[in-house]
């Protein structure tokens, strides 16, 4: 068993998903652990381009990133994944593949309320939603089925980027992970 893992941050969009991977990639860096984040945009770009927002793309997208995901856990890894991944299911189909491989899973629920996203908007998707120019966009017009048991629960709105990076940290030292 290496000491790599699969770290899953979901939540709404501009919920800090991103903001605290990458602080916690930076400490865990400095601690001498590799680390890779797989940025949901990223991964869209470059894994899963000509895939649209239809459940079942969503949900294909999940498992491609959870493929890759578990390949570096499984090889030493911190894949710290901060991508939506709004269906229980696809989450769920994650896992057991993890679970399967032997491969350590974390996930991590960054619970920030739609009404706080939609003002931080940091894509703007909120305000292409509300203007009629996006429709499907993850918990206002398209379903968002929060962890009902996740590893761990961040409240980013209540806390900074590097308290909610100190709680991962926390959680995953408390594995044996960092």
């Amino acid at each position: 068993m290496s000491d790599g893992a699969t770290v899953w941050l979901t939540g709404l969009p501009s919920a800090g998903k991103t903001t605290i991977a990458y602080e916690l990639a930076g400490r865990l860096r400095e601690e001498g652990h590799r680390v890779e984040v797989l940025d949901g945009d990223e991964v869209r770009e470059f894994l899963s381009a000509g895939l649209g927002f239809s459940r079942e793309d969503r949900h294909t997208n999940v498992q491609r990133i959870g493929f890759v995901a578990e390949l570096l856990a499984s090889n030493g890894v911190k894949a710290l994944v901060p991508v939506i991944a709004p269906y229980a299911d696809s989450r769920e189909a994650v896992r057991k593949r993890h679970d399967a491989a032997g491969t350590t899973y974390v996930e991590v629920h960054v619970a920030t309320p739609v009404e706080v996203c939609s003002v931080r908007d940091v894509k703007g998707l909120y305000a292409k939603q509300a203007s009629g120019e996006i429709s499907g966009l993850t918990g206002v017009d398209d379903p968002y089925e929060a962890p009902e048991t996740p590893d761990l629960r961040i409240e980013s709105h209540r806390q900074t980027v590097q308290e909610s990076a100190a709680a991962l940290h926390a959680l995953l030292t408390e594995k044996g992970l960092a």
